[in-house]
């Protein structure tokens, strides 16, 4: 279920773009200005970000800039007045992905939000390196030093969307709901324990993590 932030001080069309892409299946959180849009795009995982230009506290496009220099590869939908071309140069500048003009139909926004995610996931990579280690995603293999290392599936599922999500600070909510299933109900010590036996097959030195990171409090990053 790919997850969207939508950042839009206008409760009703914040409200109708929640509604509508909820009824398409995906995951949305709203934020309702630009300092909590900008927080909620750095500190948690996203596959697509649809951001207002016009918002109280920060505007879109300072927020777009901040996702980018935070090294954030979101795909970044901004909604623009119409007739504004200054708007869209820039924020293609900032490193917008596209754009809609307000007002727009829900049909349009659909459509743009599926391309944008077709397109970033075709730009995945298919073999994904870091330290002596490959994780070979068409194959769902991982190696070590050229040798095949067994991974259950839910370990092989954990390490590839930490790897989708490198740098990025997951929750163990987020980890159980991307890789059990939000229907699923576990504990904290199941999803730690499958953390402890998958830094046994990938880090050189599993008492010292250098690529699966705990972050105190919150749950864990991967820096490969």
């Amino acid at each position: 279920m790919p997850r969207i932030l939508v950042v839009e001080d206008d409760p009703a069309i914040a409200l109708g773009l929640e509604d509508d892409l909820r009824l398409e299946g995906y995951d949305v959180e709203v934020a309702t200005d630009g300092r909590t849009g900008s927080q909620k795009a750095r500190e948690q995982a996203f596959d697509l970000i649809v951001l207002d230009v016009m918002l109280p506290q920060k505007d879109g496009f300072e927020v777009c800039r901040e996702i980018r220099r935070a090294g954030i590869k979101t795909p970044i939908l901004l909604l623009t007045a119409r007739g504004e071309e200054t708007e869209k140069l820039l924020g293609f500048e900032l490193g917008a992905d596209d754009y809609v003009t307000k007002p727009f139909s829900p049909r349009e926004v659909r459509a743009r939000i599926k391309a944008l995610l077709r397109r970033a996931g075709a730009g995945e990579q298919e073999i994904y390196r870091f330290g002596d280690a490959e994780v070979d995603l068409p194959r769902c293999e991982f190696r070590r030093a050229g040798r095949v290392v067994e991974l259950t599936p839910t370990e092989f599922q954990l390490l590839t969307f930490f790897i989708r999500k490198k740098g990025r600070t997951l929750s163990r909510e987020q980890l159980l709901n991307e890789v059990w299933g939000p229907d699923v109900h576990t504990t904290d010590r199941v999803i730690d324990t499958h953390i402890v036996n998958l830094r046994r097959k990938i880090e050189p030195h599993p008492e010292k993590p250098e690529y699966l990171v705990s972050v105190r409090a919150i749950g864990y990053r991967f820096d490969g």
